[in-house]
């Protein structure tokens, strides 16, 4: 089978859009990019070679070892010069080739590989062995075309080879999984290796080995690098959950189980998943591709929800693992192109864009609406990677001007005198003394081919193939002799199945006959990003079609509205907490005005939200007073944005409790005579915090304490909750309303449980016992065998904190939602924030 099938989506320009950007403008852009670049690199050279990497805002080298540590990042250096090697193949690409021949003269007589050093397989594998590969395939690229390198005779192959005998230790296990670090100069088990005992490694650091093994195989015809990396990759595929056919995040490399259950496409997994492609495209071996398919059907089964890729639990696949994405996923609607399927990669790139448009660059990770979570940004090129192949498959020139904002953005924000630094917070602009080599190996390929013209390249890009760190590996080297006894990647009673195979690429002229198509799958998305982009409401003729369902009537348990919410392309997603999420996905809705009635609703939703959203309150105190406790239990508590304000009460709300009957409290209260004059309990569910609040205080409670129902739940682990209501005026609520999570409201049942009358005091603060017992004798001591819980001392300040910021639900319209399972508002995701459903 021809290696290069799948790579038939990249050729050409398969149709263009309207007015696009004119060949000066490219050619504009394409000399900027290498005026980046030289900026760049010549900083390097200027102020840190031999070292590792640029400092660029102290202007110097990054030596191992003379720098404080930063930890794992760390590992990639191996004071071999590693953004030389880097970039090696990006010279020749850019057209430098006097610069890359002098570069190669530099790396042969500067560098040593036999240093008393601990890496990481990973990194020196793709940017090390990675760039000696690629540099040396652009050596006799230039060398067959008789103008420069003529004096080569292989050298960084020999070095190449030398760097993966180093690095061959590392599979030394039972499983054939490398150890995640190795000593370039003892190996791993050695008395001087200072490695070796380590347990775990990434999915991604034990599959990501494949294609430069293989390559280093078929250049020097030496089977063992290839066998090796053939027997990692056989061993990860046979420890993939059966069930789900996904592969956890990190595994045990001696035992084969997996450490961390949790799925998705980016940090730790993502190139794995990369290599079994190209791993096929470059070796022409089926069964590589066959994986691939397999993988990818469940990838689009559970992971991708378009736009969005959230991970989710190998063993329960419907279940997500958290509510935000890392940044290193934007790699994947690339990987998209190369399989085919367009539609979802402009979806994903599309979210990807508007994230970036929002923050300037993609933050190290952000939620499912679009907020900062991990604020760094360390000029990770994987958006412009995604960019490009998008461009190739489709000609549409909107991504001409995506690449044109990375550059602009990159100039703004990140260009310093001495070359480029990483972004420390991307909300604040803050820098980071920090200039990795990937930026000068993948990003400025990336944006350089996005610009350039076919006939502007020294070589035809369609003939190699991309690795992980855009390092140039020729297809000719599926053709390359290499030895009989690497095996088939065929595993025990596995046969070849043709149904896994799309065996060619579709034809974007017939997934695309209307140039306008992948416009219309952007709006959507880009219109739920930014809320800048208000839409009138569709027309609809008198009596025609029912109206649309409105976010203040939306309730999560009717089956009539979930119905509603199918038709207009809204679906919801379970999540572990016990809340949902809504999550548009406007190409599902059944007709054009439904569409737009979700996308309405969404809006809807934020503006509710946003009306809701009032100044974070801090913690509130429940303090059980009574015997045996005395005060000396403290619970901490989540505040309500409604009823009495405990803070401006001196002496708060004291009272003994009782069980509301319904425990829900989402009907009128049936044991009124009970609750009359106590503090009433209530379970979380079912309906709005008000509503249980106003039905209480009809009883007659004093107060009421609310007790989360998903088990487990602890204020120990979990954020502040703060209870907001319901869209309408609450100024008829004067009772204080408090939240418990699972675990401490557990405390007060078992103390209601054991003693019967159980009094508490609910109070912006724990107070201190003698002012509670007004000059009485203090009691006794707290009760045996409670745990868990704060000791009111002293002043009898409570341990609970506060988040030290609140990020409102509300400032940008988004398509995705989170809710309380029993909710018809929407609910603030964010740590700390409100949850107006119950």
């Amino acid at each position: 089978m021809p290696t290069i099938l799948l790579l038939l989506t990249l050729l050409g320009v398969l149709y263009s859009h309207g007015h696009g950007m004119s060949r000066e403008e490219k050619r504009k852009f394409r000399n900027q990019v290498v005026e980046m670049f030289d900026h760049a690199y010549q900083n390097y050279m200027d102020h840190a070679y031999p070292a590792d990497e640029l400092m660029p805002l102290t202007c110097r080298g990054r030596v191992r070892g003379l720098e404080p540590s930063r930890g794992d990042v760390d590992d990639a250096l191996g004071k071999f010069s590693l953004t030389l090697i880097d970039t090696l193949d990006t010279l020749v690409l850019l057209n430098k080739t006097a610069e890359f021949e002098a570069a190669v003269r530099k790396v042969l007589s500067d560098v040593t590989l036999d240093n008393d050093i601990v890496v990481s397989v990973f990194e020196t594998n793709i940017r090390v062995l990675g760039g000696l590969l690629g540099g040396h395939s652009m050596a006799l690229m230039l060398k067959e075309r008789g103008e420069h390198m003529q004096w080569y005779q292989d050298e960084l192959l020999h070095m190449a080879k030398d760097l993966g005998l180093r690095l061959l230790p590392a599979f030394n296990t039972s499983s054939g999984l490398p150890y995640p670090r190795v000593n370039l100069k003892h190996g791993v088990w050695g008395p001087d290796s200072r490695t070796g005992t380590e347990t775990d490694t990434c999915t991604a650091c034990a599959g990501t080995i494949i294609l430069e093994f293989a390559a280093l195989s078929r250049y020097t015809g030496d089977p063992v690098f290839e066998a090796h990396a053939r027997r990692a990759m056989d061993f990860l595929w046979e420890k993939r959950q059966r069930n789900s056919n996904l592969v956890g995040t990190t595994i045990n490399i001696h035992s084969g189980e997996w450490v961390r259950r949790d799925s998705g496409v980016g940090a730790g997994i993502d190139s794995y998943y990369e290599y079994l492609l190209k791993a096929y495209i470059l070796l022409g071996d089926d069964m590589f591709l066959q994986r691939f398919n397999i993988h990818y059907a469940s990838i689009m089964k559970y992971i991708s929800q378009p736009p969005l890729l959230l991970d989710v639990h190998i063993h329960k696949p419907l279940l997500p693992a958290r509510t935000w994405m890392d940044s290193l996923l934007a790699f994947f609607p690339g990987l998209q192109v190369l399989k085919g399927d367009i539609r979802p990669a402009i979806e994903t790139h599309e979210m990807l864009y508007q994230v970036t448009k929002k923050h300037n660059f993609l933050p190290e990770a952000f939620t499912t609406d679009f907020r900062v979570h991990w604020a760094q940004h360390p000029l990770r090129p994987e958006f412009a990677e995604s960019t490009y192949f998008l461009y190739k498959a489709t000609g549409d020139p909107y991504y001409l001007e995506a690449g044109r904002t990375i550059l602009d953005n990159l100039n703004r924000f990140a260009r310093v005198p001495c070359g480029f630094a990483a972004m420390k917070d991307v909300r604040t602009g803050s820098h980071e003394d920090r200039m990795d080599s990937f930026f000068l190996a993948e990003m400025f390929k990336y944006l350089f081919l996005l610009f350039a013209e076919d006939e502007e390249l020294l070589f035809d890009v369609e003939d190699y193939v991309f690795t992980t760190e855009a390092h140039f590996l020729p297809l000719s080297l599926s053709t390359a002799p290499h030895s009989s006894s690497i095996p088939l990647n065929k595993t025990s009673n596995e046969e070849l199945d043709d149904s896994n195979f799309d065996w060619t690429c579709p034809n974007t002229r017939l997934l695309f006959p209307d140039p306008a198509f992948p416009r219309n799958l952007r709006e959507p998305i880009r219109s739920a990003v930014d809320r800048s982009c208000p839409r009138p409401a569709p027309y609809r003729e008198p009596g025609m079609g029912r109206p649309p369902l409105r976010a203040q009537d939306f309730m999560a348990n009717n089956p009539e509205h979930l119905e509603l919410l199918r038709r207009m392309g809204v679906s919801l997603i379970h999540l572990k907490d016990g809340r949902v999420q809504l999550v548009q996905h406007p190409s599902q809705a059944v007709s054009t005005v439904a569409a737009e009635d979700g996308v309405r609703f969404m809006q809807e939703m934020m503006e509710l939200s946003s009306q809701q959203q009032k100044e974070q309150l801090p913690p509130r105190a429940i303090q059980i007073v009574s015997h045996p406790f005395f005060g000396r239990v403290v619970l901490t508590a989540g505040p309500a944005q409604f009823g009495t304000d405990l803070s401006k009460s001196s002496t708060g709300v004291r009272g003994f409790v009782t069980i509301a009957e319904p425990y829900s409290g989402c009907s009128e209260i049936t044991n009124a005579e009970y609750v009359q004059g106590h503090i009433a309990l209530l379970q979380r569910g079912q309906c709005m915090f008000a509503e249980k609040a106003r039905h209480i205080q009809k009883a007659g409670a004093i107060g009421g304490i609310v007790i989360d129902d998903n088990e487990g739940s602890s204020s120990d682990t979990a954020p502040l909750f703060q209870m907001a209501g319901d869209g309408r005026s609450t100024d008829d609520i004067t009772l204080p309303l408090l939240f418990l999570f699972h675990k401490e409201g557990n405390i007060l049942l078992e103390a209601l449980k054991e003693y019967r009358e159980v009094e508490v005091l609910l109070s912006d603060k724990a107070r201190d016992r003698a002012a509670i017992f007004k000059g009485k004798p203090l009691p006794g001591s707290l009760i045996e065998g409670s745990v868990d819980v704060h000791e009111a001392e002293g002043d009898c300040t409570t341990e609970a904190t506060t988040p030290t910021s609140f990020e409102p639900v509300g400032q940008s319209q988004t398509s995705t939602l989170e809710l309380d399972e029993s909710a018809h508002e929407e609910a603030c995701s964010i740590p700390g924030g409100c949850r107006p459903c119950s």
